[in-house]
């Protein structure tokens, strides 16, 4: 899980292409109070931290603006699009005897380019840069907050509701560029029973059937997270704030309006809280694993469509 606080940033700037549209969606989370816990190496059991306990809530929004667009006759697009994003998320945490971050702003802004390279491949690319901070507070961002990333990926359309590929993928979380795979993948099947697999700006897996135009109601499992970089003691480190979800996911669309609205109410199963020195033994150490425990879910989001 250590790794991917750093693919989370670099996959931050890979936005997502939806056809000829440009798209815009925001979403808030909020995940309820649970205990916190340490999972030492080996086959030792879980400790919890005295009575230390938390929640979290998140706000994001993305906006997804294709620059130019144009398919060719097995309409795979040729595309450049800018993607704008950002996240805050307020971290109510209690009873615990060290400093723990508070809250996170994340702010992105990448460029991406898309684009055939014959019948069964297709290329992905990307860069783009971040600002990652545990405070609102513009005047105390530096340098040390700015991540640059990047990253191409090649993609195999091995059927035509299956898409997998792998690349490499860049990112400045540890003060000087490091390279790590990038994996692609997409799968999904379409009908009134519809699932979908996605790997490519974090982990999405959803099986939902469409009850009309309007509703469909699915049940889904997600993975998310935000990064602050920050100083700690004297030294550079990286607070890495993760979660994975479950629940049900009605969504509703509102016509030909390209608006929807989805929520989400289940379990929060999983969320690692903790800080990781900003050094490549640090990303590797085996003794920083601390989690809060499984807590409710719930989530409210819209998403805008507009042709172009």
């Amino acid at each position: 899980m250590k790794l991917t606080s750093l693919l989370l940033a670099t996959l931050a700037t890979l936005f997502c292409l939806e056809g000829k549209t440009q798209t815009v969606s925001f979403r808030t989370e909020y995940m309820g109070s649970s205990g916190y816990y340490y999972l030492p190496p080996g086959d030792k059991p879980k400790e919890k931290i005295g009575d230390s306990k938390g929640s979290a809530v998140v706000y994001q929004g993305s906006v997804n603006i294709p620059l130019s667009m144009k398919l060719d006759s097995n309409k795979r697009p040729t595309a450049w699009g800018i993607g704008f994003g950002g996240a805050y998320v307020s971290l109510k945490n209690k009873n615990f005897t060290e400093p723990m971050v508070s809250e996170i702003m994340n702010i992105q802004v990448g460029v991406y380019h898309l684009r055939p390279l014959n019948e069964k491949w297709s290329m992905r690319a990307s860069l783009g840069m971040g600002i990652f901070t545990p405070s609102t507070d513009f005047s105390k961002i530096s340098f040390k907050n700015v991540l640059g990333s990047g990253g191409v990926v090649f993609i195999r359309h091995l059927k035509p509701n299956l898409d997998i590929g792998g690349g490499v993928s860049v990112n400045s979380s540890l003060g000087y560029p490091m390279i790590f795979p990038a994996i692609y993948l997409n799968w999904r099947l379409k009908g009134k029973l519809d699932v979908n697999v996605e790997l490519v700006e974090g982990l999405e897996v959803s099986a939902g059937y469409g009850f009309n135009d309007m509703f469909k109601l699915s049940y889904a499992i997600e993975m998310n997270g935000q990064v602050a970089l920050l100083k700690r003691n004297g030294k550079d480190v990286i607070f890495s704030h993760q979660y994975i979800v479950t629940g049900f996911r009605p969504e509703v669309k509102f016509g030909k309006s390209g608006l929807s609205m989805t929520g989400m109410v289940g379990l929060n199963l999983y969320r690692p809280a903790s800080f990781i020195d900003r050094t490549l033994k640090g990303v590797f150490a085996s003794n920083n694993d601390y989690y809060f425990s499984v807590s409710p879910y719930v989530s409210l989001g819209l998403k805008i469509k507009l042709k172009q």
